[in-house]
């Protein structure tokens, strides 16, 4: 069916909105990021602007990578007991691919959020963070969904392996 292709998109297009997104924030950092503040509104917790970017970066890239390799291993028959599994052109393969690949888009979704709630914190006179509160709840929202479709995914497979297909 080909449906791991629209999660292999999707995937795409959020690491293409990830770069974009925290490099326009990373331009309008100060100095000092702060990623936390007091009650009254100052900073209490800062960084520096090349550890908040170094720390972005290699969060982002350790995620995709961690996230994304099952799904090539899958994807490119590498395991012979995956093989045996999710055998090539079964629809609950191309369904788990589909799921893998979204998923690591949902990952990098939360960080463009989480990237855009630190940009509100230091920029308050451009941007407040409550603003973004639909997207705060937004992420595990999404996050349940996801895990439910896992669920069903693998009720399907179980289901598929006990009758014998």
């Amino acid at each position: 069916m080909m449906y791991y292709r629209f999660g292999k998109v999707f995937h795409f297009a959020t690491v293409l909105l990830f770069v974009f997104v925290f490099l326009y924030i990373y331009a309008a950092l100060a100095d000092i990021v702060a990623y936390q503040l007091d009650e009254g509104g100052g900073f209490d917790k800062v960084l520096t602007k090349e550890t908040f970017f170094y720390g972005g970066v290699i969060t982002f890239i350790l995620l995709n990578i961690a996230l994304v390799i099952p799904a090539k291993v899958i994807e490119n028959q590498s395991v012979p007991s995956l093989r045996r599994i999710f055998p090539k052109g079964e629809l609950l393969t191309d369904y788990m691919l589909a799921w893998m690949y979204s998923f690591v888009g949902i990952v990098n979704v939360a960080l463009i959020i989480m990237a855009f709630f630190i940009h509100s914190i230091n920029n308050q006179h451009e941007i407040s963070a409550g603003d973004f509160s639909f997207f705060f709840y937004l992420v595990p929202i999404l996050f349940t969904v996801w895990i439910g479709a896992l669920f069903w995914i693998l009720i399907k497979k179980f289901n598929s392996v006990k009758l014998g297909q």
